[in-house]
């Protein structure tokens, strides 16, 4: 087994995009974080990314770290875990880590379960601390699509105006955008990838998604603030924009929060059915 790694996400797509798109739904995270960076969609960040690949004559699994990000593996195969410890390991050799987890070096880990938590035990025995479980995820793909109906309002596209409040949501539900989160505002409004559900004139909840990437769209965000949750908002929207997907020609899919039990089962209700669960793990001293 031979392991390859860049920075570079142009050079990354181009040799592991073949791999990745067998299951475009599956790799749906590694897929798009990629692409967008490939493109220009997503800034450069000021600490390089790393991109894993492993090699047996093919490629056979990847992993990624971007900066404030912890090491994602996505699907990874449990063989394959103790390669991509050692390499990350090996990258952050010597670089001093009080004071820049999460920065620098890594905080933590995504992924498959079982591959999270062998990389987080390798991991913390060769820089110790422990590991504490942040989330449980899982993957859901559209299978049998149903349109789910509000107490009122209708669906419509965002629009300029919408562009502060749409800002505000995502600081507000979505912490990893981090505060400055005006510019991936504007960018889902020149997209035309963020609707709006209104009532009365009022934006009440919105729902994003994710350009298609070999024919797969990832909706999200999704995001209804408290005063205006549980009057069907966040579910019709997330039908109405599922059904602009398939129009586009696409499959749908999306994640939930297994410690959410009301978005699984709308989810469910609107017709996605689970694929995988991953776990999102935190390092700390």
């Amino acid at each position: 087994m031979r392991v390859q790694v860049t920075s570079d996400p142009a050079d990354f797509s181009e040799l592991v995009f073949p791999f990745l798109q067998q299951d475009p739904v599956l790799n749906t995270v590694i897929l798009s974080n990629v692409h967008e960076r490939a493109v220009g969609i997503r800034p450069a960040d000021d600490i390089p990314p790393y991109f894993v690949s492993v090699h047996d004559e093919d490629v056979v699994g990847v992993a990624m770290r971007t900066a404030g990000r912890g090491v994602y593996l996505g699907s990874l195969r449990a063989d394959l875990v103790d390669l991509v410890t050692d390499r990350y390991l090996e990258l952050y050799d010597g670089v001093v880590s009080e004071g820049v987890y999460d920065e620098v070096v890594p905080g933590g880990v995504a992924g498959d379960a079982a591959a999270a938590h062998r990389f987080a035990e390798r991991w913390c025995e060769r820089r110790g601390g422990q590991v504490a479980e942040a989330m449980r995820t899982r993957l859901h793909k559209l299978i049998t699509p149903a349109q789910l109906t509000a107490e009122a309002g209708v669906a419509r596209l965002m629009q300029s105006e919408d562009i502060d409040l749409v800002a505000a949501w995502g600081r507000d539900g979505f912490p990893e955008l981090g505060d400055d989160t005006r510019d991936w505002a504007e960018h889902k409004l020149a997209e035309n990838t963020m609707w709006i559900w209104e009532v009365d004139g009022e934006a009440v909840s919105m729902v994003g998604y994710h350009r298609p990437i070999f024919g797969v769209c990832r909706v999200g965000p999704v995001y209804t603030p408290p005063e205006h949750r549980r009057h069907g908002y966040a579910g019709a929207l997330t039908s109405y924009v599922t059904a602009e997907i398939l129009a586009g020609g696409n499959e749908a899919c999306l994640y939930t929060d297994l410690d959410n039990p009301t978005s699984n089962k709308i989810y469910h209700e609107a017709g996605y059915r689970p694929v995988a669960d991953f776990v999102v793990l935190e390092f700390t001293s």
